[in-house]
């Protein structure tokens, strides 16, 4: 029998095992996956993801504000849809998962299989319990539910409806993730969030949409980079762009080129680094003659300890807002 570490104490997670052992999972090919089998699971998951970042929550308030709109690209999510909360759950509860076991308060042993085996299956409940923990704080302040629904359902039974979306919607992230991972090509977590940055480096660039609702002009121009300078130079006069016109072009946001000028910069710096490495000549003491060369890579580290710190300080900001929120209404004691 596995043991939780080298004194012999079994962790105390073991009283989960039941549960896990019992926990719905993906199950495991049993042989290989062709190659056409995976592109059809991932080109599957890839667009179900696009089509629920179109749908929108029901009974939510059109007013609401998403203070965190600047953090949904990098958690893969969509403001106000059922992908809301993106993948902010799954790393959530990857970071608390592996803090704990890293620290030791968690003693498992994952280089045992059965360790590791329950390490992932504590792991999924982790994240669902995330899942739930993110999506309670959404309806107080980010995501209000609508008047409407309020009168027909009351506030508490409004609220619940919302959560259940978000729920829903992280739950499906999860099964999609899980599905890629055993059955696809690569992650789920990166799939998504780089569906999102494409989607809106795709919207940014070529949205021909104006900003703001109503008929397209000088001070409402449309929204993507390309169409806005295009509509500007051929509706702006030489005065107008003397006076202002090429800083609102090149600077003014949203959009502007030096965005995306910026954008095309980073992507093929980062792509250079990525693919720039030495290779150090290598003998062997045992063989004479035999030479070989060992490649060293100028990057070894990817996009997850971005990803990582992104998700965990929102989350902390976000219980940050909601406590000031709901505490500086009470009365400070004396």
């Amino acid at each position: 029998m596995a043991k939780g570490d080298e004194s012999g104490e079994k962790s105390k997670l073991y009283v989960l095992k039941p549960l896990v052992e019992h926990w719905p999972a993906i199950k495991k090919p049993k042989g290989h996956v062709h190659f056409r089998q995976k592109i059809l699971w991932t080109g599957i998951c890839l667009i179900m993801y696009y089509v629920l970042t179109q749908v929108l929550l029901y009974g939510v308030n059109p007013e609401t504000l998403d203070m965190f709109a600047g953090y949904r690209a990098i958690i893969a999510g969509a403001s106000g849809s059922i992908m809301h909360l993106g993948i902010g759950p799954i790393v959530t509860g990857s970071i608390i998962m592996q803090l704990f076991v890293g620290a030791k308060i968690i003693k498992l042993d994952l280089q045992k299989s059965e360790d590791k085996a329950l390490y992932q299956g504590v792991q999924k409940v982790v994240i669902m319990l995330m899942i739930i923990v993110e999506a309670i704080p959404q309806v107080f302040g980010y995501l209000s539910p609508s008047h409407s629904l309020i009168n027909m359902l009351g506030g508490t039974g409004a609220r619940a409806v919302i959560i259940a979306q978000l729920f829903m919607g992280g739950f499906i992230v999860f099964w999609m993730d899980e599905l890629i991972s055993k059955w696809g090509i690569g992650s789920g977590v990166s799939l998504f969030i780089a569906a999102g940055v494409s989607e809106a480096i795709i919207t940014g660039t070529f949205n021909w949409f104006p900003q703001t609702s109503g008929a397209m002009s000088v001070t409402n121009p449309p929204a993507g980079t390309l169409p806005k300078t295009i509509y500007l130079i051929s509706n702006m006069s030489l005065g107008d762009l003397v006076g202002g016109g090429f800083e609102k072009i090149f600077i003014s946001p949203p959009n502007p080129i030096i965005a995306l000028i910026g954008t095309i910069v980073i992507f093929f710096g980062v792509v250079y680094a990525e693919s720039s490495k030495v290779e150090l000549p290598l003998t062997h003491a045992r063989v004479r003659g035999a030479r070989g060369r060992y490649p060293l890579r100028l990057m070894y580290a990817s996009n997850i300890p971005v990803i990582l710190m992104a998700a965990l300080l929102a989350n902390v900001n976000m219980f940050a807002l909601i406590f000031w929120g709901r505490l500086s209404n009470f009365p400070i004691l004396p």
